[in-house]
């Protein structure tokens, strides 16, 4: 027996670096990437970069109602790569510090009220990342913005509603994380600069609201035929600030932006935005992705954010 444990000694010694390397590699793919494995990602082949994303959810009716923004979203998802995990900001969870939901399944939160029954049936069980939720932890700790976990929030339907549209399989798994609205935009888009690393290890960043949202407008008459007058000038505004790169002006869209009062009352549905603004790197290229306006007033815009790598030029 001695004899034997000796020479299975003498095989594991003769086994190379290399070849633990490759098993290693082997066995975290088979468990569906880095993180839920707990292996260190930066020690992993790289694989390609993924995009942020910012996302108008619209009103919860777009689960039974898709319209536009569903055909778009199932467009969106098709043409990127696979992600190993979403990390979703969204608008409708606020909390006064980044709070990262940690839970292994999340719950799927009706969080509205006098909505048809068939919508509160609706349920969405993607998994959750305890691993992801630690290294976005890590990430935020290493930033300096103090997160907290919260290993039971689930996904609320800032997180779900899109995310049916875009995997109906449920079978990517999900964090969720807040937003914190007594902070402002700069606040939201360093939270999105520290999470941009995260892109290079399959996770896909979301910040999930609407670019206009004033619910006082849903009496004020106005409809697919007559259209808020600030709607139009408002994204514009935000186009071409992304265009521009002015990253100043739109961080103080409030003193800038036309009608920034009538589109955003309060900031918690446009902060998501900024979030995946700041997670897309330091040379953002915008691509705005039109899905309408519903009900006269709520613009439906998706933004993707891929980063553009600086260009050195021989001397």
């Amino acid at each position: 027996m001695a004899e034997s444990l000796r020479g299975a000694s003498k095989d594991f010694d003769r086994f190379s670096q290399a070849t633990l390397r490759s098993a290693l590699f082997t066995a975290v793919n088979a468990c569906f990437g880095s993180y839920l494995c707990g292996i260190d990602p930066h020690k992993l082949p790289v694989m390609s970069t993924l995009p942020s994303l910012y996302i108008s959810h619209g009103s919860p009716m777009t689960a039974l109602d898709p319209g536009q923004v569903g055909k778009r979203l199932a467009e969106l998802a098709a043409a990127l790569p696979r992600p190993k995990a979403v990390v979703i900001a969204t608008a409708h969870w606020l909390a006064h510090k980044p709070t990262v939901g940690g839970a292994a399944q999340p719950e799927t939160i009706h969080d509205f009220y006098g909505f048809p029954l068939e919508l509160f049936e609706i349920q969405y069980p993607a998994p959750g990342a305890p691993a992801v939720s630690a290294h976005v932890m890590q990430s935020l700790e290493r930033a300096g913005l103090s997160p907290a976990l919260d290993a039971t929030y689930g996904l609320d339907h800032g997180a779900w509603v899109p995310l049916r549209l875009m995997y109906p399989q449920a079978d990517i798994p999900v964090v969720p994380l807040s937003i914190q609205p007594n902070l402002g935009p700069a606040h939201q888009y360093a939270v999105g600069q520290a999470l941009a690393p995260l892109r290079d290890e399959g996770v896909l960043i979301i910040g999930s609201g609407s670019i206009t949202h004033n619910l006082h407008d849903f009496r004020a008459g106005y409809s697919e035929e007559r259209e808020a007058p600030y709607v139009r000038p408002f994204i514009e505004w935000i186009e071409q600030k992304l265009t521009t790169g002015d990253v100043d002006a739109l961080l103080d869209y409030r003193s800038h932006a036309p009608y920034a009062e009538r589109a955003h009352p309060t900031d918690e549905h446009l902060l998501p935005f900024y979030v995946a603004l700041g997670a897309a790197g330091k040379h953002p290229k915008a691509q705005r992705i039109d899905a309408g306006v519903d009900l006269g007033f709520l613009a439906m815009d998706i933004y993707r954010f891929d980063e553009q790598k600086a260009v050195v030029t021989a001397q």
